[in-house]
């Protein structure tokens, strides 16, 4: 297997089940003898999970503009990058990470609608090439992946974020985003069916990880 660690990212609107199966996909990856390194997006590190709180807090009198979003999402992934992801990977560690550079085109892309060049700038300062080995998009209809959402928040009396409150359109406009985001990316990107039973979901997410196992290996 080679020295250099493999990146892999979960990706998916609210509510579609990726916190649970990140968790999953680590575990599966660790019963297999490879030292794994499970972080999220926007956050990772003390700085970047400071801006995460800027990101999500849904109190504040002061609305956010859609380009300082822009720019908090790159500065949280640059200090991401270079305190965790990279220095991980280096030493041959597996990083398995809930959102990443998909998300940004999918929600301040389609979300937000700022230019995909705009934020293709942006990723090639901060990233410098660097990008995920493979992508498992959990894909599901909105009002399902909205109906889990509420379940969720029911069942552990949370409340909404910034990103959760947006209306029916902006989370369409994200889905339609991520789905065209795997159709320009077939070889990176695996469109998993969120919208099943979870044992169905995970015994797709073993076959696909397996495949890689052995083709990487």
């Amino acid at each position: 297997m080679s020295s250099r660690g493999r990146f892999i990212t979960l990706e998916g609107g609210e509510g579609v089940g990726k916190s649970t199966n990140l968790a999953w996909v680590a575990d599966h990856l660790m019963h297999r003898g490879l030292e794994v390194v499970r972080t999220r997006e926007p956050g990772g590190t003390p700085r970047a999970e400071a801006i995460r709180g800027l990101l999500l807090d849904p109190t504040g009198e002061e609305p956010l503009d859609a380009d300082a979003e822009l720019l908090l999402v790159f500065a949280a992934r640059a200090q991401h990058l270079a305190r965790v992801v990279r220095p991980a990977l280096e030493r041959g560690a597996w990083v398995v990470c809930d959102r990443f550079t998909d998300a940004t085109f999918a929600y301040q892309g389609g979300g937000r609608g700022i230019p995909p060049g705009r934020i293709a700038e942006l990723e090639a300062f901060v990233q410098r090439g660097l990008q995920p080995d493979l992508t498992l998009l959990l894909d599901m209809p909105m009002e399902a992946a909205q109906h889990r959402l509420e379940g969720r928040l029911d069942r552990d009396g949370g409340t909404r974020d910034r990103f959760e409150r947006e209306r029916s359109d902006f989370f369409e406009a994200v889905r339609g985003a991520y789905l065209a985001r795997a159709a320009e990316a077939p070889q990176r990107i695996a469109v998993v069916d969120a919208d099943r039973p979870l044992a169905a979901v995970q015994a797709e997410l073993a076959s696909l990880l397996d495949d890689c196992l052995e083709s990487w290996g």
